[in-house]
């Protein structure tokens, strides 16, 4: 597994994406509508949540508003991390009032989608911890394409972890892999080409498992199994390696509800897709202060 990190993704990556995403919104001929008021115009706005929820994307949304309107100012009250109910007020933003709401979609696009990763990431980790508070909950590579590293960020911010960033992070012999090589020869491969990397190896069978043990592959990924049939590869995993067992990881399809039933088993990390592919927009708004503008 990668190691712990802060909750903000890298800046450059939140500058491309900023400046990907607003160039979607304001080429050719810029903001039409926000031209119709007067340049002089100045607003107070607040973003709340409509929602309970766990806020990401701070930084998103900030460097949106900087690029549209330098001198504007935002002040945060709830930063990455921080719980939200209803009515609760994320930030403020004051200035020039065309250049908040020239800004507004694409601030509110970035921090509605990081918050709800982060959100539901959160309901992974509380649902876990209920059971075994040192089981983790992990993110994939099932990432929107060029927001990697803004969605991974906000899977931290809701208390998860990050597996692998990129396919150079670690080495994860999968079941295409292992129609080409055998499991024992694919982590000594591993072992002489990067020592000291990540070996993970996909199981889907109680063989599989006694093999990878053996082999003494890092992380064993338990694929698609049901909550029994899991219980039964740790016990074996135990048996073998009772000293130092490899990490054992579940994955693949593992609903909220399910989660806790195999936290319950003795498994180490619950890697979750949807985390990231599947997540709904925590919604919030974005609203003038009434007598501003």
């Amino acid at each position: 597994m990668t190691l712990p990190a802060p909750p903000y993704p890298p800046r450059a990556a939140v500058d491309d994406a900023v400046d990907r995403a607003l160039a979607e919104d304001l080429l050719p001929l810029g903001d039409l509508t926000a031209s119709l008021l007067d340049p002089a115009a100045q607003g107070h706005l607040v973003i709340a949540a409509r929602e309970p929820g766990v806020i990401a994307g701070q930084w998103c949304a900030e460097t949106a508003f900087a690029r549209v309107g330098p001198d504007l100012k935002v002040d945060w009250r709830r930063p990455d991390g921080a719980a939200v109910a209803p009515g609760d007020v994320v930030a403020t933003v004051s200035g020039e009032l065309r250049a908040i709401l020239t800004a507004e979609r694409t601030a509110l696009n970035f921090l509605g989608h990081l918050s709800g990763v982060a959100t539901l990431t959160a309901a992974y980790v509380a649902a876990v911890r209920a059971v075994d508070p040192r089981v983790r909950i992990l993110d994939t590579r099932k990432t929107t394409p060029g927001l990697r590293a803004l969605e991974k960020a906000a899977v931290r911010a809701g208390g998860g972890n990050n597996h692998r960033a990129s396919l150079s992070d670690a080495v994860l012999i999968k079941d295409n892999h292992l129609g080409a090589l055998g499991i024992t020869e694919a982590v000594s491969r591993a072992r002489s080409l990067w020592p000291g990397r990540m070996v993970e190896v996909e199981c889907e069978s109680l063989q599989q498992v006694d093999e990878a043990t053996r082999a003494r592959a890092t992380v064993l990924l338990l694929d698609n199994m049901s909550p029994e049939e899991v219980a039964e590869c740790v016990a074996l995993v135990h048996r073998i390696e009772p000293a130092s067992p490899p990490l054992l990881e579940v994955s693949g399809r593992v609903s909220l509800e399910r989660a806790p039933l195999y936290a319950a088993v003795g498994v180490d990390l619950i890697s979750v897709g949807a985390l990231t592919h599947s997540v709904a927009v925590l919604d919030l708004g974005l609203d003038l202060v009434e007598g501003d503008g």
